[in-house]
């Protein structure tokens, strides 16, 4: 089984470096609904496509999260 190049999903730290905010602007995205997460255990995972749309200015892709 071979893995992929890039990640499928990134931690919140992982976003708030990649888009240059804090790990609580993140929280807040997310608790807003406005960037899509799946929590995992007691802690969040961004989907890598949410991410890249987050940094091109391309509306963000809304997802439900298993279990809503």
């Amino acid at each position: 089984m071979q893995m992929p190049s890039s990640p499928q999903f990134y931690t919140v730290a992982e976003v708030a470096e990649l888009t240059r905010v804090s790990k609580m602007t993140v929280y807040r995205m997310v608790h807003a609904g406005d960037l899509p997460a799946v929590r995992v255990g007691s802690s969040y995972r961004v989907p890598a496509s949410a991410v890249e749309a987050l940094l091109t200015g391309n509306s963000v892709p809304q997802q439900r999260a298993v279990g809503e």
